[in-house]
């Protein structure tokens, strides 16, 4: 049965610290979120928290959750998903519930509303844990524990973000990364031969 939360903003997201009017505002609100099929929040059974777990099977390239926004930030914070080169808006549904991993079974793709939507890298059984890297969509990360936790056999050692990733592992995750951080990859390459030549 699909997990439906009764505030707009998911108790995770709430409880990762910081604070704002927006977020306070969110909190109180009674809005249902829409149901989310196939998808459900449950405690891990490694004890470390909760975890979007996949109720149904996906395949390679089906979307698994369409994202939706539930207000602007004017700056980066604990809450925060980036959504341009610097721009930062709150997601709503369980998006925000989706946990790290350094080989992540799903990646995101920005839809209509500038919301991401998690797309399954590779099959997904019922029952398995959706992730995604933190770095397809934040250039860098700031308000995240140093050491990375997600336990991938090629973990990273701390949540990185796009920036500090390897050119490999850009050219893996291919089209499943916020549009906006290959632009800002390509506008420092542009900044380079005119830094260098002062």
């Amino acid at each position: 049965m699909p997990h439906v939360l009764t505030s707009t903003l998911p108790d995770a997201t709430a409880s990762r610290g910081g604070s704002s009017s927006v977020l306070a505002e969110r909190e109180a609100s009674t809005t249902q979120f829409p149901e989310e099929e196939g998808v459900e929040l449950r405690s891990r059974a490694d004890g470390k928290g909760d975890g979007v777990l996949a109720t149904r099977p996906f395949a390679a390239g089906e979307t698994v959750m369409v994202g939706f926004l539930i207000g602007a930030l004017t700056d980066n914070n604990s809450h925060a998903t980036q959504v341009g080169p610097s721009r930062w808006a709150l997601h709503g549904g369980l998006g925000p519930k989706v946990n790290h991993s350094c080989d992540p079974n799903c990646g995101v793709r920005l839809n209509d509303g500038q919301a991401f939507d998690f797309i399954a890298r590779r099959a997904i059984g019922a029952g398995q844990e959706l992730t995604f890297d933190y770095a397809m969509r934040n250039f860098t990360i700031d308000h995240f524990p140093a050491t990375c936790l997600c336990g991938a056999a090629g973990c990273r050692g701390s949540v990185t973000g796009w920036k500090d990733l390897p050119a490999a592992r850009k050219a893996d995750y291919g089209e499943l990364v916020a549009p906006y951080l290959r632009l800002m990859d390509d506008d420092i390459a542009a900044q380079a031969p005119l830094q260098n030549a002062m």
